[in-house]
Protein backbone atom coordinates (compact mmCIF):
# COMPACT_ATOMS: atom_id res chain seq x y z
CA UNK A 1 0.00 0.00 0.00
CA UNK A 2 2.53 2.62 0.72
CA UNK A 3 4.50 1.94 -1.87
CA UNK A 4 2.53 4.42 -4.33
CA UNK A 5 2.28 6.75 -1.75
CA UNK A 6 6.29 6.38 -1.91
CA UNK A 7 6.61 6.91 -5.36
CA UNK A 8 4.04 9.80 -5.77
CA UNK A 9 6.31 11.05 -2.49
CA UNK A 10 9.80 10.68 -4.81
CA UNK A 11 7.56 12.89 -7.48
CA UNK A 12 7.32 15.50 -4.94
CA UNK A 13 10.90 15.10 -3.63
CA UNK A 14 11.88 16.07 -7.24
CA UNK A 15 10.58 19.60 -7.30
CA UNK A 16 9.91 22.62 -5.05
CA UNK A 17 6.37 22.57 -5.57
CA UNK A 18 3.48 21.44 -8.14
CA UNK A 19 0.86 24.31 -8.67
CA UNK A 20 -2.35 23.21 -9.63
CA UNK A 21 -4.39 19.97 -9.36
CA UNK A 22 -4.77 19.92 -12.94
CA UNK A 23 -1.20 19.98 -13.28
CA UNK A 24 -0.24 17.44 -10.89
CA UNK A 25 -2.89 14.90 -12.62
CA UNK A 26 -1.40 15.94 -16.40
CA UNK A 27 2.05 15.42 -14.87
CA UNK A 28 1.97 11.62 -13.13
CA UNK A 29 -0.01 10.83 -16.50
CA UNK A 30 2.31 11.82 -18.73
CA UNK A 31 5.30 9.77 -16.27
CA UNK A 32 3.53 7.06 -16.53
CA UNK A 33 3.04 6.98 -19.83
CA UNK A 34 7.40 7.60 -20.25
CA UNK A 35 7.33 4.30 -18.40
CA UNK A 36 7.61 5.56 -15.42
CA UNK A 37 6.03 2.85 -12.79
CA UNK A 38 2.96 5.40 -11.63
CA UNK A 39 0.06 2.62 -10.64
CA UNK A 40 -2.80 4.97 -10.23
CA UNK A 41 -5.74 4.05 -12.82
CA UNK A 42 -6.63 6.54 -15.21
CA UNK A 43 -10.19 7.29 -16.98
CA UNK A 44 -10.82 10.26 -19.44
CA UNK A 45 -12.72 13.06 -17.88
CA UNK A 46 -13.86 16.56 -18.25
CA UNK A 47 -9.75 17.87 -18.72
CA UNK A 48 -8.30 14.85 -19.91
CA UNK A 49 -6.83 11.67 -17.89
CA UNK A 50 -8.09 11.75 -14.78
CA UNK A 51 -6.97 9.14 -11.54
CA UNK A 52 -9.56 9.12 -8.64
CA UNK A 53 -6.72 6.66 -7.04
CA UNK A 54 -3.72 9.73 -7.44
CA UNK A 55 -6.55 12.45 -5.82
CA UNK A 56 -7.15 9.94 -2.71
CA UNK A 57 -3.51 9.02 -2.47
CA UNK A 58 -2.43 12.62 -2.45
CA UNK A 59 -5.42 13.65 0.21
CA UNK A 60 -4.17 10.76 2.50
CA UNK A 61 -0.52 12.22 2.32
CA UNK A 62 -1.75 15.65 3.31
CA UNK A 63 -3.74 13.88 6.59
CA UNK A 64 -0.51 12.26 7.14
CA UNK A 65 1.59 15.21 7.04
CA UNK A 66 3.48 14.03 4.30
CA UNK A 67 3.13 16.53 1.99
CA UNK A 68 1.42 19.86 2.16
CA UNK A 69 -1.72 21.63 0.45
CA UNK A 70 -1.74 25.23 0.13
CA UNK A 71 -5.05 26.81 -1.13
CA UNK A 72 -4.90 30.42 -2.83
CA UNK A 73 -7.85 32.28 -3.72
CA UNK A 74 -7.44 33.68 -7.59
CA UNK A 75 -10.10 35.60 -9.47
CA UNK A 76 -12.70 33.07 -9.84
CA UNK A 77 -11.05 29.80 -8.79
CA UNK A 78 -9.00 28.22 -6.24
CA UNK A 79 -5.59 27.38 -6.66
CA UNK A 80 -3.73 24.44 -5.31
CA UNK A 81 0.28 24.51 -4.31
CA UNK A 82 1.58 20.73 -3.28
CA UNK A 83 5.15 20.27 -1.77
CA UNK A 84 7.03 17.40 0.49
CA UNK A 85 7.07 18.32 4.02
CA UNK A 86 9.91 17.32 6.33
CA UNK A 87 7.65 14.33 7.53
CA UNK A 88 7.24 13.52 4.06
CA UNK A 89 11.52 13.33 3.50
CA UNK A 90 11.79 11.40 6.76
CA UNK A 91 9.71 9.35 5.34
CA UNK A 92 11.61 8.64 2.32
CA UNK A 93 14.78 8.30 4.47
CA UNK A 94 13.02 4.48 5.42
CA UNK A 95 11.97 3.99 1.76
CA UNK A 96 14.01 1.86 -0.82
CA UNK A 97 13.95 4.68 -3.39
CA UNK A 98 13.48 2.50 -7.02
CA UNK A 99 12.41 4.98 -9.00
CA UNK A 100 14.51 6.62 -11.96
CA UNK A 101 15.65 9.90 -12.01
CA UNK A 102 12.58 12.45 -12.62
CA UNK A 103 14.16 16.01 -12.28
CA UNK A 104 14.47 16.37 -15.89
CA UNK A 105 11.77 14.99 -16.47
CA UNK A 106 9.66 17.42 -14.11
CA UNK A 107 11.47 20.46 -14.62
CA UNK A 108 10.56 20.19 -18.45
CA UNK A 109 6.69 19.97 -17.88
CA UNK A 110 7.01 22.44 -14.96
CA UNK A 111 7.95 24.70 -17.73
CA UNK A 112 4.77 24.30 -19.33
CA UNK A 113 0.83 25.69 -18.65
CA UNK A 114 -1.83 23.47 -17.35
CA UNK A 115 -3.51 23.74 -20.84
CA UNK A 116 -0.41 22.45 -22.54
CA UNK A 117 -0.31 19.64 -20.32
CA UNK A 118 -3.77 18.49 -20.50
CA UNK A 119 -3.03 18.66 -24.14
CA UNK A 120 -0.16 16.56 -24.12
CA UNK A 121 -2.12 13.71 -21.83
CA UNK A 122 -4.72 13.94 -24.01
CA UNK A 123 -3.12 13.35 -27.20
CA UNK A 124 -0.82 10.02 -24.85
CA UNK A 125 -4.21 9.09 -23.58
CA UNK A 126 -5.04 7.92 -27.50
CA UNK A 127 -1.33 7.65 -29.17
CA UNK A 128 -2.78 4.47 -29.97
CA UNK A 129 -4.50 5.71 -32.95
CA UNK A 130 -2.88 7.18 -35.87
CA UNK A 131 -1.83 10.85 -35.47
CA UNK A 132 -4.53 12.12 -37.77
CA UNK A 133 -7.23 10.12 -35.99
CA UNK A 134 -5.79 11.61 -32.83
CA UNK A 135 -5.66 15.38 -33.66
CA UNK A 136 -9.23 14.41 -34.90
CA UNK A 137 -10.94 13.05 -31.78
CA UNK A 138 -8.71 16.09 -29.97
CA UNK A 139 -10.44 18.99 -32.13
CA UNK A 140 -13.84 17.53 -30.84
CA UNK A 141 -13.35 16.04 -27.29
CA UNK A 142 -11.18 19.59 -26.39
CA UNK A 143 -13.16 22.11 -29.03
CA UNK A 144 -13.20 25.07 -26.29
CA UNK A 145 -9.51 24.95 -25.87
CA UNK A 146 -9.04 25.60 -29.57
CA UNK A 147 -5.82 23.62 -30.16
CA UNK A 148 -4.14 24.61 -33.29
CA UNK A 149 -2.07 22.27 -35.77
CA UNK A 150 0.67 24.38 -34.17
CA UNK A 151 0.20 23.17 -30.66
CA UNK A 152 -0.40 19.66 -31.63
CA UNK A 153 3.07 19.47 -33.48
CA UNK A 154 4.31 20.99 -29.96
CA UNK A 155 2.33 18.44 -28.41
CA UNK A 156 4.65 15.15 -29.97
CA UNK A 157 7.68 16.82 -30.32
CA UNK A 158 7.68 17.59 -26.16
CA UNK A 159 6.42 13.94 -25.67
CA UNK A 160 9.48 12.62 -27.84
CA UNK A 161 11.61 14.97 -25.53
CA UNK A 162 10.35 13.54 -22.23
CA UNK A 163 10.82 10.07 -23.44
CA UNK A 164 14.39 10.70 -24.57
CA UNK A 165 15.08 11.91 -21.04
CA UNK A 166 16.87 9.27 -18.95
Amino acid sequence: MLENHAKLMQFFSSTDEVVGRKKLQKMIYILKKCEIPFEERYQFHFYGPYSEELTLRVEEMCNLGFISETKEEKKNYYQYRYKLTDNGKAFLEHYENNMPPLHEHIATMNEKSSRFLELVSTMLFLEHLPKEEVKEKVYTVKSTQNYTDEDLENGWEFIEKLRTIH
